[in-house]
């Protein structure tokens, strides 16, 4: 038969994780073309993040962003559990939506052959209004930008001055992400986290006005790098550690060290194709990170409102 016939005809297989049987569809469908990765190559990637990528999923609200052709082609969001909706596949209710809870390899790997290409989980558990880590997303606007590792290492420096610890991570996209794990036993409310982000944002405006904005248009930025504390919210979402990114080089959201932050790298250097190894060399840095307590930073805010 053509090798013409053939590629029309539709491919798919079975196979059977932790006692569950998936369907594979289309396996050598191109998902990142230009990276040469296909739908079987992906699956096998999201295999090795799983450790990784579920920690910061599980008992979550997820929202997931659905290629079907490839990483450029049309996408949609995805709120609302696929149907069919297989037996092991957990969902929880929000708001009259029926969110997926990324739990477990099968799960992912579902998602994963519907062409999930990016992973972006609540801020709070399930069932919860809490929470569970405070981010502050460096949004630049130009693409590629830079100066954003630059940008990173401000704020990183400003929360240092305030003996604040803090990992910065790839967005997988273009910007850059600060993350704070919080002590459980503080259970900071989502305001009291972003009156911390506004007397950053605003420090750090203050101090490299040329650089830095709180402008939230877009329009109204120019060139400087939007400091974004707002998105930090009850129901909110931002790409989570270790999930792959819709973009031309395959990117991962990455956890740095500050010390690699210095060395101004490349956010495309962190990809498909790399990410695990050095998951092998250096493990989940934002594991590694201490939670943080922030009572001593909100003993001398002033109050919302005062």
């Amino acid at each position: 038969m053509p090798a013409s016939v053939r590629s029309k005809q539709a491919v798919k297989g079975t196979i059977t994780i932790e006692g569950h049987e998936l369907t594979i569809t289309n396996p050598e469908k191109q998902l990142w073309p230009e990276m040469g990765i296909t739908k079987a190559m992906y699956l096998e990637k999201l295999t090795q993040l799983a450790p990784y990528l579920l920690t910061y999923c599980r008992d979550r609200y997820l929202t997931t962003i659905r290629f079907p052709h490839g990483w450029n082609d049309k996408s949609f969001y995805q709120k609302n559990a696929p149907e069919p909706t297989p037996d092991f596949v957990k969902t929880a209710e929000l708001d009259s939506i029926q969110y997926v809870e990324l739990d477990s390899l099968p799960t992912l790997l579902w998602l994963g052959n519907l062409a999930c290409l990016e992973f972006h989980p609540s801020f709070h558990r399930i069932g919860q209004a809490l929470p569970v880590e405070w981010l502050i997303d460096i949004d630049p606007s130009l693409d590629p930008e830079p100066l954003i590792m630059e940008a990173a290492e401000i704020i990183g420096e400003i929360l240092h001055s305030m003996n604040i610890r803090s990992v910065p991570k790839t967005s997988g996209a273009t910007g850059v992400q600060i993350y704070i794990p919080i002590a459980a036993e503080r259970a900071y409310q989502f305001e009291e986290l972003r009156r911390i982000g506004a007397f950053v944002a605003q420090y750090a405006v203050q101090k490299h006005p040329e650089l830095f904005t709180v402008e939230r248009l877009k329009k109204h930025r120019g060139t400087r790098i939007y400091i974004d504390y707002l998105q930090h919210g009850y129901g909110k979402t931002l790409s989570a550690p270790y999930t792959p990114r819709a973009r031309l080089a395959a990117s991962v959201s990455t956890p740095l060290t500050w010390d690699e932050v210095a060395l101004r790298p490349d956010p495309r250097e962190f990809n498909l194709l790399t990410i695990v190894d050095r998951l092998r060399q250096k493990g989940d840095l934002i594991a590694q990170l201490p939670p943080q307590s922030l009572d001593h930073v909100l003993s001398i805010l002033p109050s919302s409102g005062k």
